[in-house]
């Protein structure tokens, strides 16, 4: 089938269908002044560390670092004042409108809750979201900023850690088993901001079976060959014009 770039043919795809999924990255937060990972003001860019930044969003480096870990975790992950941006407040209305069933992230800001999304599969967890190893105990996002040094629980005394994957550790099976299960329905699905590099969520697009595919990134991915609309633009701009 001919790839067709045009906004005003997705848009009317878009108006007839009533399933559509989301799966974003890092790309759909940048335009809320989030850096993402790899581009080249990215986050594994920067060189005033120690250690490389993978290493230290590794659960080894938290187990064997944890102070190190919560300085670099507290200034390179956590944007307190970043607020919802075009993409996030477009997906949320095509939410309200019932065709948007599902926003499947890979991020970890909560952005899209914050633009008003209900129904938001998080694959690596989130910010807002904090426990203590020990005892469970729950904690908010300020619990953590506040704290110096490592974030201790105040009932047990353990170690209160955010509520994210790090490398090295697995995905919630019951969110990736929510995820898979809504692309297999999913009539369409619109893949924004992200390199399709990082599995196993890049995998997830294998599950999809519907029609059209949207690919929405400003650099070429590994799946822009299988996509019936490519955009490589800002995914903001594209987003507000299809609603």
């Amino acid at each position: 089938m001919k790839r067709d770039n045009s906004i005003d043919n997705l848009k009317k795809q878009i108006e007839k269908c009533d399933n559509i999924v989301f799966l974003g990255g890092a790309g759909v937060s940048t335009e809320s002044n989030i850096p993402d990972f790899r581009s080249a003001d990215g986050l594994y860019k920067k060189g005033d560390y120690q250690y490389p930044p993978e290493y230290m969003l590794s659960h080894t480096f938290f187990v064997n670092h944890p102070e190190e870990f919560f300085d670099f975790y507290k200034h390179n992950m956590v944007y307190k004042d970043a607020k919802p941006n075009k993409a996030h407040i477009a997906l949320s209305e095509l939410e309200k409108m019932g065709k948007l069933k599902a926003v499947i992230t890979q991020n970890i800001d909560g952005l899209h809750q914050m633009a008003g999304s209900k129904n938001v599969l998080e694959l690596h967890g989130s910010i807002h979201r904090n426990y203590c190893i020990d005892c469970n105990e729950n904690y908010f996002l300020e619990f953590i900023l506040e704290s110096q040094g490592i974030p201790r629980c105040e009932k047990c005394g353990g170690i209160v850690r955010p509520d994210v994957v790090l490398y090295e550790e697995m995905l919630d099976t019951s969110i990736l088993e929510r995820s898979i299960q809504y692309i297999s329905n999913a009539k369409m699905l619109i893949v924004g901001g992200t390199s399709l590099n990082v599995y196993p969520a890049a995998g997830l697009i294998s599950y999809f079976r519907g029609y059209p595919l949207v690919l929405i990134n400003k650099d070429e991915t590994p799946y822009d060959n299988r996509a019936d609309y490519v955009f490589r633009e800002k995914i903001g701009e594209v987003l507000s014009k299809l609603i």
